[in-house]
């Protein structure tokens, strides 16, 4: 069984792989389709109905690029639809949420300083969230609100901040972290699947029927567009975060995470404004750097904060505890990796344990027991460069040890 420890760490290596992959291209045609609607150009001759064109140069060739508000004269046989990009981007993101949060909810998503529940219901919370996000922030859009961009993106801001401070009540930071970002990603792929590639269709099928198509169908896709380019970057932000405790582990870890979304929209909007050759709005790096100093400011004042209290085990861990290596084993873990995993690393110019990981007592060992096999027993990723000069017998030993302790299924 204890293979299967190695196969899940595959497994969440290939999803998190397929997770970036799409992440790149939904991202990237994205910020390219906004960057040629910003830029297009208007000249007298263009064909009838086309709003704009462009020329670009890539690759060694040239490409003439023209946009129909509505629809060429004569619809082409061929359309290429840019949807699998984002609906894989969800999938795989999903994917990973399942199988290290829900998963590992013990370790990764609750902290019973925070919120102390059982497995199910954290789960249970965590998907709650999510559809609760995408069927508030809809029908908010679809409201009389909706009508004034200005004030719904105000509004939407703010709700944002609220779901940030509500996030942090009830899963550790770190999953805090990844809940936010999870909960904007899957408003942004919602407004493709449910808003922007509908209506597109819709208005193919009412040329194809010879119908004059509703303009508050393009409107609607327009604005929800709009949105999920304002809200990439800060998205990218917080599927980060896992690999930084001075964002996630932190006192005011909810007001950082607001910050990172007027961030986004303050360097979205330099790129936005220059892609429309309407000047180049240099306050917007300013006030991104502004924003940024009191980021990190937060992050150290008054003092970071560890994930939850000190770790208790339960009676199977105490089993592994009294188990005849294990004195060993907390020696080894103790002497080469605690310098760094400790809640005031010792090592210089550490702040925070790397990726909020403890290993300070009996407890933090056990808990993060399949860890330590796999970066410092069965690999040598742990500790890097082996700074504090692991051995072999050391690795061997704690590959025997906890493939000892999963054999008689004291731990899992």
């Amino acid at each position: 069984m204890y293979e299967f420890a190695i196969a899940w760490d595959w497994l969440t290596f290939a999803v998190r792989w397929l997770h970036v992959i799409t992440g790149i291209a939904w991202i990237g045609s994205s910020f390219y389709f906004v960057a040629l609607d910003l830029g297009l150009r208007q000249r007298e001759d263009l064909p009838v109905g086309a709003y704009g064109e462009e020329w670009q140069v890539h690759g060694g060739g040239f490409y003439h690029i023209q946009k129909y508000l509505v629809a060429p004269e004569n619809m082409p046989e061929h359309l290429i639809w840019f949807k699998w990009e984002s609906y894989v981007t969800w999938l795989s993101g999903f994917g990973m949420l399942a199988l290290l949060y829900y998963a590992g909810a013990d370790l990764y998503l609750i902290d019973p300083n925070v919120l102390d529940v059982s497995k199910p219901a954290a789960i249970a919370i965590s998907l709650a969230s999510l559809a609760f996000g995408w069927l508030a922030y809809d029908t908010v859009c679809r409201s009389p609100l909706g009508n004034d961009n200005t004030r719904l993106m105000v509004l939407l801001y703010f709700v944002l901040v609220a779901v940030a401070w509500g996030y942090t009540q009830l899963f550790t930071g770190r999953a805090a972290y990844l809940h936010l970002g999870a909960f904007t990603a899957t408003i942004m792929s919602a407004n493709v699947f449910f808003i922007i590639i509908p209506n597109q269709k819709k208005v193919v099928a009412d040329l194809i029927a010879g119908r004059t198509p509703d303009p508050k169908l393009g409107k609607q896709a327009k604005q929800r567009s709009t949105h999920n380019n304002y809200l990439t970057l800060p998205v990218l932000f917080l599927m980060l975060s896992n690999h930084y405790p001075l964002a996630f582990g932190t006192q005011y870890n909810w007001i950082i995470a607001s910050l990172v979304f007027l961030m986004g929209v303050t360097i979205r909007h330099w790129f936005n404004t220059r892609h429309a050759r309407k000047g180049s709005p240099s306050w917007t790096w300013l006030v991104t750097a502004l924003l940024f100093i009191v980021i990190m400011w937060l992050s150290t004042v008054p003092k970071v904060l560890s994930e939850g209290g000190e770790a208790r085990a339960s009676t199977a861990e105490e089993t592994v505890v009294a188990s005849a290596d294990f004195e060993k084993v907390r020696d080894t873990v103790l002497g080469r990796c605690s310098m760094c995993h400790a809640k005031e690393p010792g090592w210089e110019g550490l702040i925070v344990p790397p990726k909020g990981v403890v290993l300070e007592n009996d407890g933090d060992i056990v808990a993060h027991a399949r860890e330590i096999y796999l970066q410092a027993g069965r690999s040598h990723a742990m500790p890097p460069a082996n700074v504090t000069g692991v051995t072999d017998e050391e690795r061997r030993l704690l590959v025997s040890w906890y493939e000892t302790a999963v054999k008689e299924g004291k731990i899992q």
